[in-house]
C-alpha cells in the first residue's frame, strides 16, 4: 500500500510520527467543533423551519475563553421551549430537541462515513484520518444523549420525551437500538479498517488509535452524565467510563494482535 504525507516510512518514535500526532491533535479539536456545530445548528434550524425562531444562525455562542474555544461548552441552541409547551405543541418541541442528536449528529455520521471511505479509495490518509475522528464524535454523542442522558430530567432527550408524553424508556428503545448499531459497528468494522489503513505495519500506532477512539466515545462522551444528571444517567456514565472503555479498548487491542499475526503468517508463507 502507498504511504502518503507524513505516514511515509514513521515509526512511533520518530519525529515524523509526532507530527501525524499533532496533525491527529488538531484533527480532533476541528472533528469535536464541527460535531457539536452540527447539533447545535440542528436544533435551531428546525426550530426555525417550524417558526420558532426567527435567525437560525442565532445560537448562544459563549464568551471568548479557553473552554469555550476548546471544548465549545457555552455555545447553545438558544431555543426556548416554554411557548412552544404552552401552545400545546408538545410534539414539535421534541422534534426539536431530538434534532440535535438524531439529525445533526445522524448527518455527521453518515458523511463522515462516506467521505472516509472516498479518502481511503484515493489513499489520502491524513484526509481519511479526519473523517474518522469526525466519525468517533458522531457515535460519541449518540452513546451520550442515548442512553446516558436520557433518564434526567432536563436537557435534550427529557425535553423529547415531554413533549411525546412518553416515558424515558420509549426514546432508549427507539433510539438506543439504532445508537447501539451504529457503536457497534464502529468498533467492529470502522476502527479495524481505520487502523489497517492507517497503520498498515506499526502495531503500537493502531493501539494508540484505539486508545483515543474509546477513550472518547465512553470517558468524554459516555461520561457526560456523570454529574448533574440525576442518579440513572450517572451509573451509566460510570458503566461507560470503568467497566465499557477498559473492556473495549483491550477487546480491540486483542483483535488488533490477532490480525497482525495472521498477516504477518501470510507475508511469510511461500
Amino acid at each position: 500500500m502507498r504511504a502518503t504525507g507524513p505516514w511515509k516510512g514513521s515509526s512511533l518514535m520518530r519525529p515524523r510520527t509526532a507530527l501525524i500526532w499533532l496533525v491527529a491533535i488538531f484533527q480532533l479539536w476541528f472533528a469535536h467543533a464541527i460535531g457539536y456545530m452540527m447539533h447545535e445548528y440542528a436544533h435551531s434550524f428546525t426550530a426555525w423551519l417550524l417558526h420558532y425562531k426567527t435567525n437560525p444562525l442565532a445560537l448562544d455562542y459563549g464568551g471568548l475563553n479557553l473552554d469555550n474555544i476548546l471544548f465549545q461548552n457555552d455555545i447553545d441552541e438558544n431555543v426556548d421551549y416554554a411557548p412552544i409547551f404552552a401552545a400545546g405543541r408538545g410534539p414539535l418541541a421534541s422534534l426539536i430537541a431530538v434534532a440535535g442528536v438524531l439529525i445533526g449528529n445522524g448527518i455527521s455520521y453518515i458523511v463522515s462515513r462516506l467521505l472516509y471511505t472516498k479518502a481511503k479509495q484515493k489513499k489520502i490518509r491524513s484526509w481519511a484520518m479526519f473523517f474518522f475522528w469526525l466519525c468517533v464524535m458522531s457515535v460519541g454523542n449518540f452513546l451520550s444523549y442515548v442512553p446516558v442522558r436520557t433518564f434526567t430530567t432536563h436537557a435534550d432527550m427529557a425535553t423529547t420525551a415531554q413533549g411525546l408524553y412518553v416515558s424515558p424508556w420509549v426514546i432508549a428503545l427507539v433510539l438506543g437500538i439504532p445508537f447501539a448499531v451504529a457503536i457497534s459497528h464502529f468498533f467492529a468494522r470502522v476502527l479495524p479498517d481505520a487502523e489497517a489503513f492507517l497503520f498498515p505495519d506499526e502495531p503500537a500506532l493502531k493501539a494508540v488509535l484505539v486508545l483515543l477512539s474509546t477513550y472518547f466515545v465512553f470517558v468524554f462522551f459516555g461520561g457526560s452524565g456523570i454529574r448533574n444528571y440525576g442518579s440513572t444517567s450517572h451509573w451509566l456514565s460510570a458503566i461507560s467510563e470503568y467497566v465499557l472503555f477498559p473492556l473495549v479498548t483491550i477487546l480491540c487491542w486483542q483483535r488488533g494482535k490477532q490480525h497482525s499475526t495472521v498477516r504477518t503468517s501470510q507475508q511469510t508463507t511461500p
